[in-house]
């Protein structure tokens, strides 16, 4: 089992929650595209400064996007919409420490965006359904960010 970040970097010791329930699912090959997060107690909301801050790592789980490989296989050039199924699949039985991310089906706009300020998250990234993944950052994803987020500071 190894947490390999998109830079490289292990960071199997870093983690240990994920790293444990990742030993838990049936599947014992795959590799999973996701975000780690720490949720806030109060509600449930990721909370960016307490992943960075690194008081919180036994705290940090994974909030999984996407699926790769699976036993073997590689399920890169599947559609999206599949590799979501065979994702919620593999983590049915929902260890803690893993979450399959929230998965909303249909057209992104300005609905979705209000919900996901509502409930104060950063943003959201889109991706088209049909869609293979074919690794790193890509035209085809839509990153959609609130400005007013305490996060976007960060980022200027």
């Amino acid at each position: 089992m190894r947490l390999i970040t998109r830079g490289d970097c292990n960071w199997t010791s870093r983690y240990p929650w994920i790293v444990e329930a990742a030993r838990k699912v049936r599947q014992k090959h795959f590799v999973l595209d996701g975000e780690a997060v720490v949720l806030g107690v109060v509600d449930g909301v990721s909370d960016f400064d307490a992943l960075h801050s690194r008081k919180h790592d036994h705290e940090v789980q994974l909030y999984a996007l996407d699926i790769l490989a699976m036993g073997g296989d590689d399920l890169r050039s599947l559609p999206l919409h599949l590799r979501k199924i065979r994702l919620e699949g593999l983590l049915a039985r929902r260890p803690d420490g893993i979450a399959v991310a929230p998965f909303e089906r249909g057209e992104i706009g300005p609905d979705l965006f209000r919900a996901a300020c509502r409930m104060g998250l950063e943003g959201f990234i889109s991706k088209h359904r049909d869609r293979p993944y074919p690794g790193g950052r890509q035209k085809h994803w839509v990153r959609v960010k609130k400005r007013q987020h305490p996060a976007m500071e960060r980022e200027l």
